[in-house]
């Protein structure tokens, strides 16, 4: 497996990450990065994460064999549509949004009969620091790549980026965009919009200075998402809108259920609760959920 021409289009945590990890690996001769921020894109050249750039996605992938998309997904429509005539009919074209049907659709509607070389992905290897900065070239090893295979896609081609992710070290496993959306509305977009709602709740309170000079080691941990990009994270929510309204909803059931204790100053009931959470929570951390 190697290529020679790799396109990355948004060279920040993720897609920096991936070229780097390419580059150790020995897997590519040449990266090209893409993206709206010139001084990102200087300073991705300048710390060897990609060999050249563009400030066109068209032209990045004009020659490829290799294409990454890694820009916020609200973007994927008008980046389908400018790199469609340009992928070569042997260009494997993954992503690495972290929502996946509006993805999909996207793709669908811009890429045509070349949707067939177009494979979804989602590294689960997100970190609340963006940018070429940010990039490592072991940011996958021992994390979950998530695939969605396509009904229009190859088997050889499903197979070649399950072994790519494989190679830099990730878990690689399948789901279904429907299936995807449902659990990381659950595990991974709630958690931020909690966090990010936290922030801004103590921060529009007219004491907000002393809750902040008092907030410590609990805070921080709680809400360190909440530093994450905020329009990455706009676009994820909207696109995942459906699925997420369902998890406010359940999550706002389950802080009824902790009200009901308090109020009734039920100190069993909420002790069960946060010992069976405690207890979920240590078996996840001890792997008994892979």
């Amino acid at each position: 497996m190697f290529f020679e021409r790799v396109a990355i289009v948004g060279v920040g945590l993720i897609g920096g990450s991936f070229s780097l990890a390419l580059k150790a690996k020995g897997l590519c001769r040449h990266v090209v990065g893409a993206g709206r921020s010139a001084a990102n894109l200087a300073l991705a050249r300048e710390r060897g994460v990609v060999d050249s750039s563009v400030a066109d996605a068209a032209a990045a992938v004009k020659g490829a064999d290799l294409v990454l998309v890694a820009a916020p997904v609200a973007q994927f429509e008008n980046i389908f549509l400018s790199i469609a005539p340009q992928l070569g009919p042997e260009c494997l074209v993954m992503d690495a949004g972290s929502t996946k049907r509006d993805v999909v659709a996207a793709a669908r509607a811009a890429l045509g009969a070349k949707i067939a070389r177009f494979v979804p992905a989602h590294p689960i290897a997100g970190a609340e620091k963006s940018g070429a900065a940010a990039a490592g070239a072991e940011l996958f090893r021992g994390r979950r790549v998530v695939l969605t295979p396509l009904r229009e896609n190859r088997p050889q081609d499903v197979q070649a980026a399950d072994d790519l992710w494989a190679a830099l070290g990730a878990r690689v496993s399948r789901m279904s965009p429907e299936e995807h959306d449902e659990v990381f509305a659950a595990v991974s977009h709630l958690p931020h919009l909690l966090a990010y709602a936290l922030v801004s709740d103590l921060s529009a309170r007219a004491n907000a200075a002393q809750l902040f000079g008092y907030a410590a080691g609990g805070f921080r941990d709680f809400t360190r998402i909440a530093s994450s990009h905020p329009e990455m994270w706009r676009d994820i929510c909207i696109a995942n809108g459906d699925r997420l309204v369902k998890e406010v909803d359940r999550f706002s059931a389950e802080l009824g259920k902790v009200r009901k204790f308090l109020e009734e100053k039920d100190a069993n009931g909420l002790e069960r609760l946060l010992a069976d959470a405690r207890a979920a929570r240590e078996r996840w951390l001890k792997g008994e959920y892979e």
